[in-house]
């Protein structure tokens, strides 16, 4: 495969407002650093707005851009996920499309990279701005118990925006769990990972794609990928329960002999409410890892690919695109079939 020595990709949801800006702004930052030998990635995870519309556009005018159209929503890091599959380059940028992360950085990432000779180079904020407090104070936290509970050591204050070296991206690539929280996949992997610091600006335009819920569910698939500490703080519960009833059970034993009641409904009340929420919330997370497996045994493709404009250098490994499927690239037209000849003409 004749491989270009940088991709880009950016995994894009109801970024119509942006992407124009985007493109000129990456592809400025791709020509300064490898010149015309580069690819930039859109991956279009099912929009509502005209976000695939002006990538077809933009792919129509642009050689070096390849635009795919998810089937639907799949999510952040599975369109993310597709957009790795499929692109080639011998280095790869990832980056979100609303401008927060600034391209231009990539030739000083591409620097740090040689001169440390790292396969990984992560991106940490110093800065966020345009962020609520309470988005910057959850962040904190978050990042700051994942640290705590997981048993692979994850950079702080990190999100996807990063350079990565082929080779880290084929061991990357090599994981094919469908819950993905790929900051943390990218630490399991190991290799030299060395830190860049930048200022994070604010969004170019549009709004947040991670509302509370998705921030609870992002948050539930880093811990319960990355840690069994949620079924060990179960069974730590359990013994401490276990130490707390046997107490009971000797207090309760104490009146007897003494010859007082017991009395107390409240107390008997409390007791009940504190083991039963203690139990749900035991079975819960039982239940979170259950449902991971269940999942995990379909073996389902990771994404689907609808449509595509531009050449896709790459072969999927872990999506399902029709036009792949058939051995022929996506977009191009394959080879008619020949009529059998007839007997006896």
């Amino acid at each position: 495969m004749n491989r270009p020595r940088l991709s880009i990709v950016v995994p894009c949801y109801n970024e119509a407002a942006c992407l124009d800006m985007l493109h000129a702004r990456v592809t400025g930052a791709a020509r300064a650093a490898v010149g015309e030998d580069y690819e930039i990635v859109f991956v279009n995870d099912g929009s509502r707005d005209d976000s695939w519309p002006v990538m077809q556009r933009l792919a129509a005018a642009d050689p070096h851009l390849v635009a795919i159209n998810l089937s639907r929503n799949h999510g952040h890091q599975l369109a993310l996920t597709a957009g790795l599959d499929l692109c080639a380059g011998e280095e790869i940028l990832i980056i979100d499309a609303d401008l927060q992360d600034p391209p231009e950085l990539l030739a000083d990432m591409r620097e740090t990279m040689r001169a440390q000779g790292a396969d990984v180079v992560y991106a940490v904020r110093r800065r966020r701005e345009g962020e609520t407090f309470f988005k910057k104070l959850t962040a904190a936290a978050f990042y700051r118990v994942l640290d705590r509970v997981t048993d692979t050591p994850i950079p702080l204050d990190t999100g996807d925006f990063r350079l990565m070296s082929r080779r880290a991206l084929d061991a990357l690539l090599s994981l094919p769990e469908q819950a993905r929280f790929i900051r943390g996949m990218v630490a399991w992997i190991g290799f030299r990972q060395v830190p860049f610091a930048y200022d994070r600006a604010e969004r170019h335009a549009g709004e947040t794609k991670y509302p509370l819920s998705k921030m609870i569910r992002f948050a539930l698939d880093a811990v319960t990928g990355f840690s069994t500490a949620p079924l060990r703080f179960a069974s730590h519960v359990g013994l401490w329960l276990t130490g707390l009833s046997l107490l009971l059970i000797l207090y309760i034993a104490f009146g007897w002999i003494s010859g007082s009641a017991v009395q107390g409904w409240t107390s008997t009340m409390l007791v009940v409410v504190i083991l039963g929420a203690v139990q749900m919330f035991v079975l819960g997370m039982i239940g979170e890892y259950l449902g991971r497996l269940y999942v995990e045994s379909k073996r389902r493709p990771l994404y689907l690919v609808q449509d595509v404009a531009g050449p896709v250098r790459g072969q999927s490994t872990l999506g399902y695109h029709a036009g792949m499927s058939h051995g022929f690239a996506p977009g191009a037209v394959p080879e008619p079939v020949a009529e059998p000849e007839t007997p006896g003409e």
